[in-house]
């Protein structure tokens, strides 16, 4: 039950932010033909929830509030998938959801 309340928030963040997003982009491109690839900072599980909480309230603001803390719709869902397969971190992320919502 826990972990089905969990990957339900965690699908109505995603579907929070992707209502709301422009189309990112996820390379740049240099002086040559050469993609590199943008990196996503590196967020804890807690940050990751007090965002998805911070979605969950203000779902309009949504993209703003993904760039500004420097990621992407597609750069916060991987996150977010990372942090739903490690049990432990699973429970950090609901926690700081939870308080934050």
């Amino acid at each position: 039950m826990r972990n089905s309340i969990l990957a339900l928030t965690l699908l109505m963040a995603i579907v929070a932010c992707k209502n709301n997003t422009t189309t990112p982009t996820t390379s740049s491109t240099t002086s040559g033909n050469t993609a590199v690839a943008t990196s996503a900072p590196t967020l804890t599980p807690e940050q990751l929830g007090e965002l998805g909480a911070s979605i969950h309230k203000h779902p309009s603001e949504g993209t703003k509030i993904l760039s500004d803390r420097g990621l992407t719709q597609e750069q916060f869902e991987r996150a977010i998938r990372q942090v739903s397969s490690d049990p432990e971190a699973s429970k950090r992320y609901a926690a700081a959801y939870k308080r934050n919502v």
